[in-house]
């Protein structure tokens, strides 16, 4: 056991070497992300990491290594497709051959990735090839984030970071093969190095982030065509790919939720066609965590999935009030690939999909409502038209309005519609409380907040965030940058009424579009049905919005609190609803639609916690630096005083000065009568555990003051040295 150990700490170098090679794939990583599936993620990271593991933890033969890391990613596949639900183990069946067959083809990702470690593991083995690992990497970068909608500066850092780390670790264990004697002493005082290596990536983090930005001298390939031809830039796509980062993003739907904020640029690229017998909202999916910073996707969502088939889907908060039957036909305009299909809230029959009724491809998450799409792309791809219906509730407000909180409740409410982060801001849950104290029904508080929000904050899709001071994203909307678009205002009114114990959720899709008033209206009105009407959505037209949970009876009703729209919600009686913007034209509000994504600053920031970090370091070792020479400074200004550099005798002097002052804190009292002969004589026989160290410097002090030959320039410092030693010997001995 103590042989193993020894080899593992004697392999520090290889530790290491694997730590920098794993921060550097998880980057690959992250950038897969929003385009892989989350299992393949996931199998592909603990694939690097459980690697990596076995490489340290066994130092063994390559060969035996080989049959260890075999059946550790074996376990990692069990592991992986058992908890995605895509290997399900059942004793009742052949459960070895259900998983030989679950493995396709994940097994290929996981092999991929364990030969890729293997090869840079015996390739990249000296400063040239490590560099130019690290090269290809931020070049490969560098080129995605050109040529693709990611943005990947994050991913460059990164890599950057592991780049020098790596490089530094490469240079110690290069001292340490030559020259043995000296890795030995280093060892002794780790700290020094330690520090040295602290104090170099510090000071290039803080001048990293203090450098100025500067405008790019030369515009890259990709966006140089791209403006030759006339086309816009797509910076973000709304195929759920990676979310545009800054003022230049383009609106759109996103599955990019948890990282809420900055501004965009309007893209009314044609998305689709809706054919409806009511104008409405059209629902996608919704969202019960709140972060701070956004809305987390629960990592569970696809084991309460049902399957669709010509039955009526089941709502599982859709209420008992009284509804109307609203149909769609939904043409798709584009290429892109959604997560869910489209449609009013809520849907309850799926007709046809591409003319068909074949709904293999459906899913029904029944709690939020949410009609999935899989978007596997071996298989078919999303449909171009799709038929559904629709039960929208009519809303009695005359007799929700008289509800209160425990008869909506009856004691009984979904925690999760209720969750708060654990930092949630106080000055959030006080400003919710204030608004709504007059009132005392849940309906009546809803409508306080929203009319609060919609009169006291602006709508903007760049709203201005160097005003921004806080870490959560509605408290920082609410207090600090006070502008916003639908994100803003629709998590804001979410998370209020969560502080009020109301339940509420998040919900993304897209506002109704322009309508267009076609031959299909014309023909229903001509036979006497319902009038049908075409509305074209937009990218554009992206929108979030809030949805209220009103209890068994009521449902989940939709509030909408951004300035400008106008939520078509049905109800029992003409009166505007609690969901409408008052006094807001509709043509006002088909000119502010707004994406669901995430769009924050394009640059990339690092965390303010870690450039503290930094500057306290530099702080630290700017300090610790005067310390060490504060003797050299103090030497600097007595030779400004004088107006010439001070002689090696002249510094011996000041130096013995310095020493008999500190001896004197210690007791050594020196007599007006006495010369320092005289006086050190006296402290040899009171202390004589120090008597060598005071007759040394009384030589150094003599010789430099009535010696006819001078001083070394270097016997100041032997003073100072011999004064140290003694301090020591008198410590110990009152110790």
């Amino acid at each position: 056991m103590r042989a193993w150990a020894q080899k593992i700490t004697g392999s520090w170098y290889n530790t290491f070497s694997l730590l920098w090679i794993v921060i550097i794939g998880m980057q690959w990583v992250s950038y897969t992300e929003p385009i892989w599936f989350k299992e393949t993620t996931a199998l592909v990271a603990f694939t690097l990491i459980g690697i990596s593991l076995v490489e340290i933890i066994f130092p063994f033969k390559p060969v035996f290594k080989l049959f260890i890391k075999a059946a550790v990613l074996l376990f990692i596949l069990y592991y992986i497709l058992s908890s995605y639900s895509i290997f399900i183990p059942d004793t009742q069946s052949d459960t070895i051959s259900d998983f030989i067959l679950s493995m396709n083809p994940y097994i290929w990702f996981a092999l991929s990735t364990w030969v890729m470690m293997e090869c840079i593991i015996r390739l990249v083995v000296d400063a040239k090839r490590v560099l130019l690992f690290i090269a290809m990497n931020i070049i490969a970068f560098g080129i995605l984030d050109s040529f693709t909608t990611a943005v990947l500066w994050e991913e460059v850092a990164w890599t950057v970071f592991a780049g020098m780390g790596w490089l530094v670790c490469l240079h110690l264990r290069k001292f340490q093969l030559k020259f043995p004697q000296g890795w030995k002493r280093l060892r002794r005082n780790p700290l020094k190095v330690i520090a040295n290596v602290i104090v170099i990536f510090a000071l290039i983090i803080v001048a990293g982030v203090n450098m100025p930005e500067v405008p790019p001298v030369l515009t890259d390939p990709y966006t140089a065509w791209v403006n030759y031809r006339g086309e816009v830039l797509p910076v973000n796509t709304t195929a759920g790919g990676q979310g545009g980062l800054d003022s230049n993003s383009e609106s759109g739907y996103s599955r990019q939720d948890n990282q809420l904020g900055g501004g965009f640029n309007y893209d009314y690229s044609p998305v689709m066609t809706i054919t409806t017998t009511e104008r409405s909202y059209w629902r996608g999916e919704t969202r019960n965590e709140y972060s701070g910073t956004g809305w987390e996707e629960p990592s569970s969502a696809r084991r309460f999935f049902d399957e669709v088939t010509d039955n009526e889907l089941v709502n599982g908060g859709s209420g008992t009030i009284q509804t109307r039957e609203v149909s769609q036909t939904v043409r798709m305009l584009n290429e892109d690939v959604y997560p869910v299909l489209f449609g009013a809230y809520a849907i309850s029959h799926v007709q046809s999909v591409d003319g068909e009724d074949n709904f293999s491809q459906l899913d029904w998450k029944s709690g939020q409502a949410e009609l999935h799409w899989d978007t596997n792309p071996r298989e078919i791809g999303y449909p171009s038209t799709y038929s559904i219906v629709s039960q929208v509730p009519l809303v009695p407000v005359d007799t929700l309005i008289n509800e209160s909180y425990e008869d909506l409740y009856n004691g009984s409410v979904d925690d999760s519609y209720l969750q708060v982060p654990n930092n949630f801001p106080d000055r959030v849950v006080n400003l919710a409380e204030e608004i709504t104290a007059e009132v005392e029904n849940p309906y009546e508080k809803v409508y306080l907040l929203q009319q609060y929000l919609t009169t006291n904050y602006s709508y903007t899709n760049n709203p201005n965030l160097s005003l921004k001071q806080s870490r959560d994203f509605v408290d920082s909307f609410l207090f600090e940058i006070q502008e916003g678009y639908c994100d803003y205002f629709s998590t804001a009114l979410v998370m209020m009424a969560r502080s009020l114990d109301i339940p509420a959720r998040w919900v993304k899709g897209y506002a109704p579009g322009q309508a267009a008033f076609g031959e299909d209206m014309m023909l229903s009105q001509s036979n006497g049905e319902t009038p049908t009407m075409s509305y074209t959505v937009t990218n554009a037209d992206a929108h979030s919005w809030a949805e209220v949970y009103f209890g068994e009876e009521y449902g989940w009703i939709p509030v909408e609190a951004t300035p400008g729209f106008n939520m078509p919600l049905l109800t029992e009686q003409a009166e505007p609803e609690l969901a409408e913007t008052p006094e807001v034209e509709e043509e006002e509000a088909e000119e502010l639609p707004e994406p669901v994504q995430n769009t924050e600053n394009n640059s990339f920031t690092i965390s303010p916690v870690i450039v503290w970090t930094a500057g306290l370091v530099l702080a630290a070792w700017a300090c610790y630096a005067l310390w060490r020479n504060r003797f050299t400074l103090h030497f600097y200004f007595l030779r400004l005083r004088v107006g010439k550099p001070l002689t090696p005798d002249q510094k011996v002097v000041i130096e013995t000065e310095r020493w008999i002052r500190s001896v004197k804190r210690k007791g050594f009292q020196r007599k007006k009568h006495e010369t320092l002969r005289e006086s050190v004589r006296r402290w040899e026989t009171e202390a004589p555990q120090v008597a060598i160290e005071l007759g040394s410097l009384l030589e150094q002090f003599e010789m430099a003051r009535y010696s006819p030959s001078h001083v070394e320039e270097n016997e100041w410092q032997n003073v100072q040295r011999i004064a140290g030693q003694m301090k020591k010997r008198l410590k110990t001995a009152r110790a």
